[in-house]
């Protein structure tokens, strides 16, 4: 999984790129028209008492809701209680799936989540979001293109028909030249290359098709969305720190790469996609607790010594000597270990380190930023230390081209400095206080 970008506070003034205002719908028998009927009956029919008693839904479910039977119920918390309970119904004549997710206690819900999905596809079609005195307060539904992919989310008011934007979840690439300069590739959850600061240092081919790739839906579109934790909810992470690395490298040809989240054996085609654009610094702001997701990565970094990979410690408030994140936490000579800094030399609150594991700390606290959406903004967190770092990495190899990735290692840590903070250390190398000063 990525790395959670953390906390940013966004300008009083942007412009909006992505969303639009559209009219409301009328009412179909599609997929998602289906839905719908689902979802305008299922709060009031089944939340509180069926949430409460799973066993009471059984057959004979009204309207909309006929046809589903109750397939699993999983609870999540300590004791007798619940503090999460997940419902599965099931409706073979329609084929459909019913998720009821309810957070909070059977005292008191806090909040209810109805989605409609696929029954043999396991296709996210459309869903609510209730409070926890049930009542709806948003929606949301994927729509599709011909071929199946993911084309557009589209956000609904509580009444589930009266839409309130329309995001693109994988819209062409927009034309334009190759830009010149170091190659860098960024492998996250995309980037929206709508934005124009981005858009303007894609790395192209002779015939201007972008090099960026995406490998979780296998295509040349690797537009910014981690929908690993929910689907309607997609995490924005890719651009904010792809806004910082343009921003403080303005002359590099950027490769996204959307990592491959459901197969990570295929990081290793990550790597190669970056290696056949002429990679010369991967910005790799992400990282996860197990180290088999990360075998094939480890092995094709491995086998391009020419590239330097520069990675996030994470944000879980942790020593990663003793308790490993990866690929932080992995033996690779051609890799650079990252952590935020506050402005004083001090590791920021969240960040993690290890004496060994972590060779950095750059300021990366309310850095600038821009985000999925074209605001502005700020952002914290170790993740952003890898676009800092990352930044310097293309700047001086503008300056010095013949550098091997040991010597722009090395030159990179020649700029460190010890770090302010007492008691035993916990960076490999030190404090870069400025990584923006090229002197």
């Amino acid at each position: 999984m990525t790395i959670p970008a953390g906390q940013y506070g966004l300008a009083t003034a942007f412009t909006c790129l992505l969303a639009i205002a559209v009219p409301a719908l009328a009412a179909d028998d599609s997929a998602e028209g289906m839905a719908r009927s689902v979802l305008l009956q299922a709060p009031a029919a089944l939340c509180p008492t069926g949430i409460l008693d799973p066993t009471s839904l059984g057959e004979g479910l009204p309207g909309a809701l006929s046809g589903f039977v109750l397939a699993d119920v999983e609870d999540r918390g300590r004791g007798d209680t619940w503090a999460r309970r997940e419902i599965r119904l099931e409706n073979a004549e329609n084929d459909q799936v019913l998720l009821i997710s309810a957070s909070g206690s059977p005292a008191a819900l806090r909040r209810v989540t109805f989605e409609v999905h696929g029954l043999t596809t396991e296709r996210p079609i459309m869903m609510a979001l209730a409070g926890g005195d049930c009542g709806v307060r948003h929606g949301r539904a994927i729509r599709y293109a011909d071929d199946g992919m993911a084309e557009e989310l589209v956000h609904f008011d509580g009444d589930l028909e009266s839409v309130q934007t329309v995001e693109p979840l994988n819209p062409p690439l927009p034309e334009g030249s190759d830009p010149g300069g170091v190659t860098v590739a960024h492998i996250d959850s995309g980037v929206n290359y709508l934005l124009p600061e981005i858009a303007a240092r894609l790395a192209r081919d002779a015939e201007g098709s972008a090099l960026g790739r995406d490998l979780w839906e296998n295509d040349a579109r690797p537009f910014d969305g981690d929908q690993g934790r929910s689907p309607f909810f997609p995490i924005r992470h890719g651009t904010p720190v792809a806004s910082l690395l343009v921003k403080e490298a303005p002359e590099i040809r950027l490769v996204p790469i959307r990592f491959p989240r459901p197969d990570m054996t295929r990081m290793a085609e990550a790597v190669e996609t970056a290696a056949a654009a002429g990679t010369r610094v991967v910005a790799m702001p992400m990282g996860s607790r197990r180290q088999q997701d990360w075998d094939a990565f480890t092995e094709a970094a491995a086998a391009h010594p020419e590239m330097l990979f520069i990675v996030s410690a994470g944000n879980d408030g942790r020593d990663i000597d003793s308790t490993p994140l990866y690929p932080a936490s992995l033996p690779l000579e051609n890799m650079i270990v990252v952590t935020s800094a506050d402005a004083f030399g001090r590791l920021a609150p969240g960040s993690n380190w290890g004496a060994a594991s972590v060779d950095l700390m750059v300021p990366a606290e309310n850095v600038e930023v821009i985000d999925y959406r074209g605001a502005r903004g700020t952002a914290s967190g170790s993740s952003y230390a890898v676009p800092r770092v990352a930044a310097l990495a293309a700047r001086l190899l503008q300056g010095n081209p013949d550098w091997t990735a040991s010597e722009l290692k090395q030159a990179i840590f020649a700029r460190a400095v010890p770090p302010l903070e007492r008691g035993a250390p916990r960076l490999a190398v030190g404090w870069i206080p400025n990584p923006t000063d090229d002197g």
